[in-house]
Parts: structure tokens; C-alpha cells; sequence
């Protein structure tokens, strides 16, 4: 059914609980300043409706929580490097670790180490960033290869149906670009442009078990962030309560926040884990295949730069070739 160990991805997971923790403190801690500022938005939108009447003031509650949700987005938009460098990367880094049998050390030194790794990796934020971008790319050209197989199928009703695989391929590669990162990190190369290149040829050789874990760790992951959303509505629903002009969406927003941060501090590291068993299962013993390395160049702009990032990355140019391939 599928390629990966649950109980043996839980297991790694307990092994990196410092940094489940920590993934929760930062993504709780987004999901409660969008909640906050949310709020004050809603109340000083509250105050200075009090200068008109019930209309202007329910107006001015809504677009100051609008402006206080947008102010974050703001931030988080300029926070995403360092989101992906230290938190996502990091956890990677230790799982391959752990996936190799290496000790790691416990608590708050887990996490200075993780950085280490990645930092040995990608010297900048920005390298890995780029990296990351292209990776995204290539994975929506060969995802694109699959919705073009879709097209051809006799299917009653194919356009609709079409338009479910589309969503449900775009879900089931978001856990797929980090696994690409974690073979950067478990290879140890220097030009993490070439490491690239190879792991995602290695993913196109094996696209066909990878999408199908990768669409059960779908179903898996979106449907426990559902249970989470329906446990989170009552406290939401008081959250709703305490902010001014109490708007009756306002508790399912905050839900889905809060169902978000459990998604991505939790879910998303056990999904990428059992993808990574499957990928390292099913790339072992292969090599990067010229004949998809030739399929990938002629159907992805990203995959051709990605490459040209290989070749002519030195130690020195690494920060502009990650401006680059934005």
C-alpha cells in the first residue's frame, strides 16, 4: 500500500523532540501574533468607528483586522528564509542524522547542531532559499507530466476530475521538495546546486511510488489537521468572543490558524519523515539516469538553471546564484 514505517517515523520524531518543541513555539507563537494583532486591528478599528454610526463602526472593525492580519503576513513573508533555514532545514538535517544511526545530542544542543549541518550545506539563508524555489519548480514540471497522462485517460466527467488530481498533486509535492533538501544534507556535497540536480533526477526515475506515498501521506496529514480544527473550535470560538465587534467567522479563523501551527510544527515533519524512508528506499543503488536527466532539461526552465547553477557554483558566487534563481 505504501513505502513508508509509521511506527518507525513516530519513533524518529520522539528522538527529535527538542525540536518539535521548538517548531511549536514558533509556529504557535505566529499563529497567536496573527490572533493578536488581529485583535488589536479589530479594536482600534472598534475605537474609531465610535466617530460614526453602527455601520461605520462594524466597517472599521473589519479592515482593522484585516490591516493587523495583513501586518503579520507582511512579517512572516520576510521571515520565510529564516523559517526554512533553521527551522524546516534543521529538522531534516537531524532526521537524516538519525536515519543514518548517529547519535545526536539531547535538549537545546540539538538544535545548535542542526544548525551546524545545514550551515555546512548552505552557507546562507538565501543559498538554500534558492535552492528550495527551483527545487519547487522542477517538482511542478514533472507533476505536470502526470496531469498531461490524466489528460489522455478516457474518464466520463475528466475535466472535473482532472481539476481534483491538480489539487491534490499540488498537495502531495509540498512534502516532497524538503525530502530533495535531505538528500543535499545526507550526501555531504559541497555544490548543493549538483546535489540537487541528482536527487530530483532520482525523483523523476521514481515518480510513480513517490506520488503515491506522497498522496497517502496526503490523505493521512489533511485529515488528522481536520480533527485538529474541529478540537480547536471551542477554544477559538472564545477567542472570537473576547475580540471587538465579535465577528461569527472570527472562531473559525482563529481555528484554522491554530489547526495550521499542529499541521506544520507536527504533521508535516512526521509526512516529511515517511517520505524520506520512501525516497531513500526507493533510490537505493541507482544512479541519476541520463535519459530523464535529458526528459527534466527539456520540460522545466528551473531544472536547466538548476543545472547551470552546478556547474558554475564556486564558494564565492554561492549568494548571487541563490538572487539568481528567484
Amino acid at each position: 500500500m505504501w513505502d513508508f514505517k509509521i511506527g518507525q517515523a513516530l519513533g524518529l520524531m520522539l528522538k527529535t523532540m527538542p525540536f518539535i518543541l521548538f517548531r511549536l513555539a514558533v509556529y504557535f507563537g505566529v499563529a497567536l501574533a496573527y490572533v493578536l494583532m488581529t485583535g488589536v486591528g479589530a479594536g482600534v478599528g472598534w475605537g474609531v468607528g465610535g466617530l460614526g454610526d453602527e455601520g461605520f463602526r462594524a466597517a472599521s472593525t473589519f479592515w482593522g483586522g484585516v490591516v493587523g492580519f495583513g501586518i503579520v503576513g507582511a512579517i512572516m513573508y520576510i521571515l520565510r528564509e529564516y523559517l526554512l533555514y533553521m527551522v524546516k532545514a534543521g529538522h531534516i538535517a537531524v532526521l537524516v542524522e538519525l536515519m543514518d544511526g548517529k547519535p545526536l545530542p539531547q535538549g537545546r544542543g540539538q538544535i545548535e547542531h542542526a544548525s551546524t549541518v545545514v550551515k555546512a550545506r548552505f552557507a546562507q539563508a538565501s543559498v538554500l532559499f534558492g535552492v528550495d524555489q527551483l527545487i519547487k519548480g522542477v517538482l511542478r514540471a514533472i507533476t505536470g507530466l502526470a496531469r498531461g497522462i490524466f489528460r489522455l485517460l478516457p474518464i466520463p466527467g475528466a475535466r472535473q476530475f482532472l481539476r481534483l488530481v491538480e489539487m491534490f498533486l499540488r498537495i502531495a509535492v509540498g512534502f516532497i521538495d524538503e525530502v530533495i533538501l535531505a538528500y543535499c544534507i545526507r550526501t555531504r556535497s559541497d555544490n548543493a546546486w549538483a546535489s540537487s540536480r541528482d536527487a530530483l533526477v532520482l525523483y523523476g526515475q521514481n515518480a510513480k511510488p513517490m506520488l503515491k506515498n506522497a498522496a497517502w501521506l496526503a490523505l493521512i496529514v489533511y485529515g488528522l489537521s481536520f480533527l485538529v480544527f474541529l478540537v480547536m473550535l471551542a477554544p477559538a470560538a472564545l477567542v472570537a468572543y473576547l475580540i471587538p465587534g465579535g465577528w461569527s467567522a472570527t472562531g473559525v479563523i482563529v481555528a484554522l490558524l491554530f489547526a495550521w501551527s499542529v499541521k506544520v510544527a507536527v504533521l508535516e515533519p512526521f509526512a516529511i519523515t515517511c517520505m524520506m524512508q520512501a525516497y531513500f528506499k526507493a533510490i537505493e543503488g541507482q544512479q541519476p539516469d541520463a535519459e530523464w536527466e535529458a526528459k527534466l532539461d527539456g520540460m522545466s526552465a528551473k531544472f536547466r538553471k538548476l543545472k547551470l547553477r552546478a556547474t558554475q557554483t564556486t564558494t564565492g558566487d554561492d549568494a548571487q546564484g541563490a538572487e539568481a534563481a528567484r
